[in-house]
């Protein structure tokens, strides 16, 4: 499947969830999280040291949320993907995004290999929703 492909079929699969959103404006977990919300899109944060993030009621991990979520950004470091990966794919979620820098090889492999889309290693979603600062 080609990069665009995959990419469309990512954002095709919502309700989405940004694992790793951050209450902090400047951080990327911020960021992606406003630009499903500047697209329109239906999304929930994830951050166990969060109440919620961008005045959207936040959970500490996507096993306890209450609504659907059929694809997932994540934006953790590489050790805290696998874990997020894995407890996903025993929910049913088998759609991915990595942001650059949250990749964990052996997650991304595991994931694949059981079906899922992953897009890893380079695209950005901010860049793909064409996200605008100050929204």
């Amino acid at each position: 499947m080609t990069l665009h492909a995959q990419i469309d079929e990512f954002l095709d699969e919502g309700p989405f969830a940004v694992v790793g959103a951050s209450k902090h404006r400047h951080k990327y977990g911020n960021m992606v999280l406003r630009a499903y919300l500047q697209n329109g899109l239906a999304v929930w944060p994830i951050n166990p040291n969060a109440e919620s993030v961008e005045g959207i009621p936040c959970v500490a991990r996507l096993s306890e949320l209450e609504g659907e979520v059929r694809a997932v950004s994540v934006i953790t470091p590489p050790e805290i993907t696998r874990t997020v990966l894995d407890e996903a794919m025993g929910l049913g979620i088998r759609q991915f995004w990595l942001q650059p820098g949250a990749e964990h090889l052996g997650a991304i492999d595991d994931a694949r290999r059981q079906g899922a889309n992953v897009i890893a290693g380079g695209p950005c979603l901010l860049v793909v929703l064409g996200f605008r600062e100050g929204s």
